[in-house]
């Protein structure tokens, strides 16, 4: 009778540390990967050990919106995407620090209290249609701007990146 309830008691902590992992486990990309984030440390790989993103996993996390203008669009627009928090949650990332990488090599450092402190946003849409590569995306690093004047200026412009394919976590 020991042995029958022990084996139960195992199985069940088996169960439950078993649905505790996949919990946390990212889903495989089903269409095409837009954004791949790396980093030593990713607790949620769901590529060897890059944690891959397609849009309709993007658009599943937590996000904001917001209508605002930038030093690169004309007028208000409508943007809205995934918070940066919310992505590096969901590959596990942890570190002080991200390289932005865009599409044609640019790069900017981001410090990790950006994504923190800071509702950014990954943009996926402008005025509601997904962003093409021509229209800055399909992601495009944005900063609050129309709730924080003191974010509009060139230490944030210049790590605002669009066309983004990579986000690198560093120590």
């Amino acid at each position: 009778m020991k042995t029958l309830a022990f084996a139960f008691l195992a199985s069940l902590v088996s169960l439950t540390s078993l649905s505790a992992t996949n919990a946390n486990a990212l889903e495989s990309p089903k269409g095409e990967v837009i954004l791949t984030v790396t980093g030593p440390n990713l607790a949620h790989p769901n590529a060897g050990k890059t944690a891959q993103f397609d849009l309709a996993m993007l658009e599943k996390l937590a996000g904001r919106s917001g209508t605002m203008e930038t030093p690169w669009t004309k007028g208000k627009i409508a943007f809205s995407g995934p918070l940066l928090k919310s992505v590096l949650e969901a590959a596990g990332a942890e570190g002080s620090a991200l390289r932005v990488k865009a599409m044609n090599d640019y790069a900017a450092e981001v410090p990790m209290e950006d994504a923190t402190k800071i509702d950014t946003m990954l943009a996926t849409r402008m005025n509601g249609e997904t962003m093409s590569v021509r229209d800055k995306g399909p992601l495009f690093l944005i900063y609050p701007f129309d709730t924080d004047s003191s974010l509009y200026n060139e230490k944030y412009f210049s790590r605002s990146v669009w066309q983004i394919k990579e986000i690198e976590v560093t120590k």
